[in-house]
């Protein structure tokens, strides 16, 4: 079919270089909001911790409280990066027969996974894991932070009392979720009109509309003055397994005072004179490592025998994870919707921070007494029994996330990406990009990419050349796609760049939220 879209448009992304910090995120007022506790004295997890709980409210389908993720950190004074993994896990009360294969084919979501009687794994209550994201960042922020959890908490507060603007993204964000929003009558009230119809305005108006985030104050205020564990161990725990457990899910106040996030050495491995970190085990880590390990070195600028190599490296890396990686009690043995930022400060510490609900708007169900919309992690585990990611109780999810820091004498970047399976071959590539081609990030994001995650096809930039096409086409079938506003085609990054005592950052050129916002630009307006 042919596409109807421009094609002699063209979209770029400013990249602002200066001394000072710089916040990349997929919002840009969530962004801002990291640049101003960098202009304030905090340093590069303070603006973290803030931009965490500021996106959850600003970008609600994709982050929240109630999620998981992890998180990579450079830390300048001991010279080494660390892990911080506070991924989802399935409750201990969980029964997979609960989840029975409905004969359908495949799933309706994210993952090849065989469909589900009423999708239960993936939308409603009994899809909602164990959350991670407040122990994660609590941890994170007593071991590197500077600033006060409670002054960190505040800018989210007060975006949830303002509520949160419907402009044309978010209106069109909400249609796409409309009928499934429906089926939950809490998210109906909060994301539709009349419980069933998107927010938007007529298209030739400026929309005034705004989603009432205010249910999420009083959450928000508690974990600000009671700090993190409130969420595991105090009233919000008792509230919200109550809700969860009254919507049909199996969430216990056990399962959340039981949870820890875990800080630990990163996965580090060797690309030339360069090197890689990333998170261990039951993340897209050990995947990346795997590709990088099968890819022969990339030319600058990269020609088609590298994208070809790209193509077989990362369709093979991708495979055997699907197929040996889950949750069994070890390390493996194999080496949605999410939102990514990147954060660098003047003296050079970084964090790349990915967080997820794992499907937009998560399990589409919101917690009435908490306010927070809930994640659909059960979706992450395979409903067959038998392999290495089935679904059982008390597993950790294999999520896809994959944030990194590479580094390359006096050149280290934090980069990483929201889009489900999409994420390992655009940090792959980026990666490559920068270490191997000696890019810059403004480069860097805007060089074509390819996905590999699915197994029939690659999917290619239509910008890429014709040679470069018909040499990734020897590895597997093409499908060509245009890197658009909506749908994504391709993995949406954030990432940050510093060179010497010099840092930049970048988001996806595509994304019309995402915005690199330096110290220096907040500087101003602050003074």
């Amino acid at each position: 079919m042919t596409s109807s879209l421009s094609r002699t448009q063209t979209t770029r992304k400013a990249v602002i270089r200066n001394k000072g910090g710089v916040v990349a995120a997929q919002n840009s007022r969530a962004a801002q909001v990291g640049a101003e506790v960098l202009a304030a004295g905090g340093n590069a997890m303070d603006a973290a911790t803030a931009v965490s709980f500021a996106i959850g409210v600003l970008e609600p389908w994709m982050s929240g409280p109630a999620g998981g993720g992890a998180m990579m950190v450079w830390d300048a004074s001991e010279g080494r990066a660390h892990a911080v993994t506070y991924g989802m896990r399935s409750p201990a009360a969980l029964d997979p027969a609960d989840y029975p294969l409905s004969g359908a084919g495949q799933a309706s979501d994210l993952f090849p996974w065989e469909a589900v009687v009423e999708d239960r794994n993936v939308i409603g209550a009994t899809a909602v894991a164990v959350p991670g994201v407040v122990d994660g960042i609590g941890q994170a922020h007593a071991r590197w932070g500077s600033l006060s959890w409670a002054d960190l908490l505040n800018p989210a507060i007060g975006f949830a009392r303002e509520g949160l603007p419907v402009d044309w993204y978010a209106a069109l964000v909400i249609a796409g979720s409309a009928r499934e929003l429906a089926r939950d009558p809490d998210a109906a009230a909060r994301f539709l009109e009349d419980g069933q119809w998107p927010m938007i305005a007529g298209w030739t108006s400026l929309s005034s509309k705004s989603v009432d985030m205010s249910a999420m104050v009083p959450t928000l205020s508690e974990l600000a003055e009671r700090g993190y564990r409130t969420f595991y161990d105090g009233d919000l725990a008792e509230a919200l397994t109550r809700d969860v457990q009254a919507k049909g899910g199996s969430l216990s106040r056990e399962d959340l005072a039981g949870y820890r996030a875990e800080i630990s050495d990163p996965l580090t491995f060797r690309r030339g004179s360069a090197s890689l970190h990333v998170t261990p085990r039951l993340t897209a880590g050990p995947t990346l490592r795997q590709a990088f390990e099968a890819m022969a070195p990339i030319g600058a600028p990269p020609g088609p025998a590298d994208y070809a190599a790209y193509a077989r490296a990362l369709r093979q890396a991708y495979q055997q994870r699907l197929n040996t990686m889950g949750d069994d009690g070890e390390v493996p043995t194999a080496p949605g919707c999410t939102t990514h930022f990147s954060v660098v400060d003047r003296q050079g510490n970084m964090v790349a921070m990915t967080q997820t609900l794992l499907s937009i708007f998560g399990a589409k169900v919101i917690s009435p007494s908490t306010g927070l919309l809930l994640n659909n992690g059960i979706m992450w585990f395979d409903p067959v029994q038998g392999r290495p990611n089935s679904l059982r109780p008390g597993r950790q999810c294999l999520m896809n996330v994959c944030p990194a820091i590479g580094e390359d004498g006096d050149r280290r970047f934090a980069v990483g990406a929201s889009g489900g399976r999409k994420i390992v071959s655009a940090v792959a590539q980026l990666s490559s990009f920068m270490l191997d081609a000696g890019m810059d990030i403004e480069a860097a994001f805007h060089q074509p990419r390819l996905d590999m995650s699915m197994a029939e096809v690659i999917v290619a930039d239509d910008k890429l050349p014709p040679e470069v096409i018909a040499a990734v086409e020897d590895v597997a079938p093409v499908i060509t796609a245009r890197r658009t506003t909506w749908p994504f085609a391709f993995a949406c990054p954030a990432g940050v760049l510093r060179e010497g005592e010099v840092n930049s950052g970048c988001t996806e050129i595509m994304s019309p939220w995402g915005d690199a916002i330096t110290e220096d630009e907040v500087s101003h307006v602050l003074a």
